[in-house]
């Protein structure tokens, strides 16, 4: 997949998981795990013809499989949320850490609970 600007990526994004109309059609190939186990290949397929299967337990859906230009798709706009988010936090002015910061918090709250 080539490089893109972030405003390429925040269009193309959101245009590839608007225009999948998920919304619409999720509910229209579904599975149960069990189904999803016994024919995992046929929805795999399913997903490279484009259409995605969202799996259910006990009626409520936990997971699908997507093609996997949608599940791209969806990375990239998180992508682009959470860049969006840190802009807004710097544009505010509220405090920041460095990741050396960050590390070695997150390896201190790992210690503790290990302790």
């Amino acid at each position: 997949m080539p490089l893109r600007t972030a405003r390429e990526c925040d269009s193309y994004a959101w245009h590839r998981v608007h225009v999948s109309a998920y919304t619409e059609s999720m509910t229209e190939n579904t599975a149960t795990v069990r189904d999803a186990r016994a024919h995992l290949a046929e929805h795999i397929n399913q997903a490279e013809e484009g259409t995605p299967t969202v799996i259910t337990r006990n009626g409520a859906p936990v997971a699908a499989v997507v093609p996997i230009a949608d599940f791209e798709a969806l990375e990239d706009a998180a992508d682009v949320m959470l860049a969006r988010e840190a802009e807004a936090v710097l544009a505010d002015g509220e405090p920041t850490v460095s990741m050396a910061e960050l590390l070695a918090d997150l390896f201190s709250e790992r210690g503790e609970g290990a302790a």
